[in-house]
């Protein structure tokens, strides 16, 4: 590796080191505001912020890692040009490709790793933080209640308006609503005034006593006559206690993992593979369908058909136009209420099919998005460096302030249009290859022009194109007074 090549990396290395931090920084704190409701008022420990936010850090990489690399790209080379390194290598007899060449194998190496980071470590931390946002209320019976809102507790649903004492567990303003068995709806509604959790670290057992309330629960008559009365039993008490069983809430550590469904905490391995027991999995049910919708469009009327077949034997007729003919009134009128009975039927079952078929093909989109997501912030990272290095080269500004304006504006229309093209992706509007490639679609011809422009010296914008047909224009229609007779 040569002097040149040295320095240019080791420039660039220091400013996008610099960069990357920062805004990893900005991203970070955008994640605690998205999650606050989650951290907030749950008299969580300091490690288990920590560990929340660890899982949270891998997903924020994809956004991070493309500006950096855009950023400190315009940045340096900007740098270079406006200190006229540039041109004492061009006098040398270096050119910017020449130049670009070690950070281009660097870029390469950079994307490669985004790559295997994207397929191995960011589906590791989905998996894990899904799961610890998941059990977090369960670490403890006080902290699982959050003020203003139903919290789900063993068989019921609580609400407290506040919380108070040392460990939360004085409770105001209660409303609990209790689970039905049979899974009907709630048919219980208690009401406090105020209450305590009352729990041991030894027992299983959560007790919560209420004082001064209502209790109301809905009553099932036996006949349905006097269901629409909607009757219900009231009484009300002093003191009441509940006892919820948490055995199995307490014994759930925030390493467990129960949730496993979703595709960004998928290799591109586990894709592939889920993605053609998907794809299996539709193509049968589609064609399980139409044989069933088909055998039930048939008409299966054993007096229709003997009627239809005697008349046709006897007048030596081929099937009339109008079918109907060969029948009297009386059946007729049979015929069309089995027949619009039929189609009223049928269509219930296709709007139901139909629903059902999206929501697969929905999930389908999905994971192939998770999939092509994984190859494109690698491409973004090399499609980055090829419009940063050329426009910063061109501009000749370095520093925070140009730089920033126009990567901000780059990396808005990119994250936009790939943000446009998976959700227009996820509901059939595209294909998910088009959808998750789009943006990269759009500004690889970008980076190809800028390269193109500043590799031949070419300004940003040559106003000569748009000039020189004005100035023709004006010396035409103005007259030149200083012209001799």
């Amino acid at each position: 590796m040569k002097i040149l090549d040295k320095y240019l990396l080791k420039t660039f290395l220091i400013t996008f080191t610099t960069v990357f931090v920062i805004l990893f920084f900005i991203f970070i704190l955008q994640t605690i505001w998205l999650f606050i409701a989650e951290l907030a008022g749950k008299d969580l420990d300091v490690p288990l912020i920590i560990k929340f936010l660890l899982f949270s850090m891998p997903r924020i990489v994809p956004l991070v890692l493309p500006l950096s690399v855009l950023l400190a790209s315009i940045m340096t080379f900007g740098n270079l040009a406006e200190n006229y390194e540039f041109a004492a290598m061009k006098s040398s007899g270096i050119s910017l490709q020449r130049a670009m060449r070690g950070l281009i194998i660097f870029i390469v190496f950079l994307s490669v790793i985004a790559f295997f980071f994207a397929n191995n470590v960011i589906p590791y931390a989905e998996y894990k933080f899904i799961n610890f946002r998941k059990n977090i209320a369960q670490l403890k019976p006080a902290m699982a209640i959050t003020e203003g809102q139903f919290s789900d507790v063993g068989y019921y649903n609580i609400k407290v308006n506040k919380k108070s004492g040392e460990n939360g567990n004085k409770l105001s303003g209660i409303t609990i609503h209790k689970k039905s068995v049979n899974g009907d709806g709630s048919k219980t509604v208690i009401k406090a005034k105020n209450g305590e959790l009352i729990s041991s670290e030894k027992s299983s057992i959560l007790q919560l006593v209420l004082n001064n309330g209502n209790y109301y629960e809905d009553i099932t008559p036996k006949k349905y006559t006097d269901r629409k009365k909607f009757p219900f039993a009231k009484s009300s008490f002093k003191k009441y206690t509940i006892n919820i069983d948490l055995s199995q809430l307490n014994n759930v550590d925030v390493d467990e993992e129960k949730v496993a469904n979703s595709n960004t905490m998928l290799t591109v391995n586990e894709l592939s593979y889920t993605l053609d027991s998907l794809q299996k999995n539709y193509k049968t049910e589609v064609t399980s369908y139409s044989e069933n919708i088909n055998l039930r469009t048939i008409i299966e009327n054993k007096t229709f058909n003997d009627l239809a077949n005697k008349e046709l034997v006897k007048k030596r007729k081929e099937l009339p136009s109008d079918i109907l003919s060969l029948f009297d009134n009386r059946k007729k009128a049979e015929i069309l209420r089995t027949v619009s009975s039929n189609l009223s039927s049928i269509g219930y079952s296709i709007d139901g099919s139909k629903t059902n078929l999206e929501s697969k093909q929905k999930n389908i989109n999905g994971h192939l998005l998770a999939l092509y997501d994984k190859f494109v912030i690698a491409y973004g990272c090399l499609m980055m460096f090829f419009i940063g290095a050329p426009l910063g080269a061109i501009i000749r500004k370095g520093g925070l302030g140009l730089p920033i304006i126009f990567a901000v504006l780059i990396f808005i229309t990119f994250h936009f249009i790939n943000t446009f093209g998976k959700r227009f992706a996820q509901q059939n509007g595209m294909t998910p290859f088009m959808g998750a490639w789009m943006s990269s679609f759009v500004l690889t011809p970008l980076a190809i022009l800028l390269t193109y422009r500043a590799t031949n010296d070419i300004g940003l914008i040559n106003m000569d194109v748009v000039l020189a047909p004005l100035q023709k224009l004006f010396q035409k229609l103005i007259p030149n007074k200083n012209k001799t007779t």
